[in-house]
Order: structure tokens, then sequence, then C-alpha cells
């Protein structure tokens, strides 16, 4: 049986990032147009996370099931490695996505009714991503599904359930922390290349190749920094983003210097520190413009 720190492990904590930052943009974006409401700022969170580590639970029990994790590099996998079963990880996967549901429809009752089937459509994302008879995680799709839940979908949904509209701040906003939670998928499929080759999950990386994934990496990096140039429109503040370049800059080091493996484990995590970062000090400029 898996201990409580397995568990933590399995949940993959270093993917919180990408729960996390859109949620301090989105708020920073509804700060900008005088429509920040801090509790719905909290559920908002709270929603953010528990679909992150639903997702999490849910590919371990998936690629668990099939053998995809059964010779893999990385965070603990506790259905490939034996620490849990299948049918335990499921449960888990399926409460927290229960969790997100239920403060999610709360937010969607006290702003917007439709804002249920977004919800819907987005734990029905994350549970295919790996799930089901066809998973589109491989096939190559998931940068770009990471990029609009947690990306579009995450940074204008927070500004939305607090200021009741999304701008074109929420909106170029949500393109930088797309590109940001894209990045760390990409540099996490990056690493799997050979394995997944192997087991035949056809992610992006797997399709592009080792050359042009380094390549995108390095693109989705610099994105959220023109972004920051843009915002400037709005609030001088917003140069503060800079701060995180040279994050991006040390986050990319493992990916053009050709590292594999266990070597690119630093790019992964460095990716989604400098998304936290960037989102942070954003976050904290929109709402002092």
């Amino acid at each position: 049986m898996a201990s409580v720190s397995e568990w933590i492990e399995g949940a993959r904590p270093r993917t919180l990032p990408n729960a996390i930052a859109p949620v301090l943009v989105g708020t920073g974006a509804a700060a900008s147009i005088g429509g920040a409401v801090w509790w719905k700022a909290v559920l908002a969170m709270v929603v953010s996370m528990a679909l992150i580590v639903g997702v999490n639970f849910a590919n371990d029990y998936s690629d668990g099931i099939r053998g995809t994790d059964d010779d893999r590099v990385g965070p603990l996998r506790l259905v490939g490695s034996g620490l849990a079963s299948p049918a335990v990880v499921k449960g888990a996967a399926f409460a927290c996505f229960g969790v997100a549901a239920a403060v999610g429809v709360v937010l969607a009752l006290t702003s917007a009714w439709w804002l249920i089937l977004v919800g819907a459509a987005c734990i029905l994302g994350a549970w295919y991503y790996t799930g089901g008879r066809n998973p589109y995680g491989y096939s190559g799709l998931g940068e770009i599904a990471v990029f609009v839940f947690f990306g579009l979908v995450a940074v204008c949904g927070t500004q939305f359930v607090q200021a009741e509209r999304v701008d074109w701040v929420g909106l170029v906003s949500a393109v930088a922390v797309g590109s940001f939670s894209s990045a760390v998928l990409v540099a996490n499929n990056l690493r799997d290349i050979p394995t997944d080759t192997e087991s035949g999950k056809n992610t992006l990386a797997v399709r592009l190749g080792d050359a042009k994934t380094r390549t995108l990496h390095l693109v989705l990096l610099a994105v959220p920094f023109v972004v920051t140039l843009v915002l400037l429109a709005r609030t001088p503040w917003a140069l503060v983003g800079l701060i995180a370049l040279p994050l991006a800059v040390k986050a990319n080091a493992p990916v053009r210097s050709g590292g594999q493996g266990l070597a690119l484990i630093p790019a992964l995590a460095g990716t989604g520190v400098t998304m936290l970062v960037w989102g942070a000090v954003t976050g904290l400029a929109l709402g002092l413009g």
C-alpha cells in the first residue's frame, strides 16, 4: 500500500504551477478592470488545483493499466510501480473531479450557468487525455488541450467569474499561461520520447522528433515575454514579468544542450517554476495597474 508521501509524489506536485499561475493571472486581469472578488478567486484556485491533481491521477491510472508506465523515467507512478491498485487510483481521480465539479457549480451559479458546461468539458478533457479507447494524448493533441484548458479556459474563466467579462488583457495573458503550460508538457514528453515510441504513445514530441521538440520548447517559453511587452499597454508594472526571464533561460538549458532522460527533469521543474513566478508577478502587476 502506498504511503502518504508516495501518494503526494503520485499527485505530481511539480505540475501545480499549471493550476496556480492561471488563477493568479486571471485574478490580476479581473482586478485591472475593477472586478476582483477574493472569495471567487479562492474557489477558482480550488477548482484548478483539483483538476490538475485529478488529471494526474487519471493519467497514472490509464497509463498504468496500458503498461505505458512499466519503464518510465520521472516521477513515481502509483499503478505502474504497483504501490496502489488501479481501482484506488481511479477513485482518487474521480474524487478530485468531484471536488472540482462541486466548487465549479458554485462559481457558475454565482456568475453564469453555462460555465457548468465548460466545467464538464474540462473534466471530460482531463479524463480522455489518456483514458478511454482513443485517448487524444496518445495522438499528439496533449499540448493543444493543455493550452486550451490550463491557459485560455483557466485564465479567462477566472477573470470572467470575478469581473463578469473578459477583456484583451485576460485573453493575451491566457495565451501566455497556455504557452507555459504547453512548455511543461513538451519538456515532459521530450524526456519520454524513447519510452513513448516503444509503447505506441504518439505524443506531439514523438511526432515532431527530438530536434523540433526542443525548438518548440524554446518558442513556447518566449511567448509569455512577448506578452509581457504587450501588457505594457495596460500598465507599466507589467514589465516586472521580465523577472522570470533568467528562470526561463535556465529551464531551457537542458533542452538546448541536448539533455536526455533524467537530465531533462530540471527543464520540466524549471519551466513550472518560471510559469509560477511569471504568473505571480504579472498577476500582481495587473492588480496594481
